[in-house]
């Protein structure tokens, strides 16, 4: 069996990777994918926790932000596709339509 450490070595590397996705992408489609890696590697931290602790809760919790980030995307892309019809660009410096 693989220890715990491997597990939150693994999420933390991955929650990383994240991090730097959304600090330097000027691509928004690189973004929410950024976020997904993100969630992604924090339900990993849980279920790793989950199964050393011997607790279903973990589960379904991981079920219950696995179906907030489907939903996250889903409403994501469709306004990254609304925007895009407009501006014809995923470029983040030019989306300025949600400014006051």
């Amino acid at each position: 069996m693989v220890n715990i450490t491997a597990y939150l070595l693994v999420g933390a590397a991955l929650f990383g990777i994240g991090v730097i996705g959304v600090m330097m992408s000027r691509n928004i489609i690189v973004l929410l994918m950024s976020v997904e890696l993100m969630l992604n590697a924090a339900n990993l931290v849980i279920i790793a926790f989950s199964r050393a602790l011997n607790l279903m809760d973990g589960h379904a919790f991981v079920f219950l932000v696995l179906t907030v980030a489907a939903a996250e995307a889903a409403v994501g892309l469709a306004m990254v596709i609304t925007i895009y019809n407009n501006r014809k660009s995923v470029n983040i410096d030019r989306y300025n339509l949600l400014k006051w």
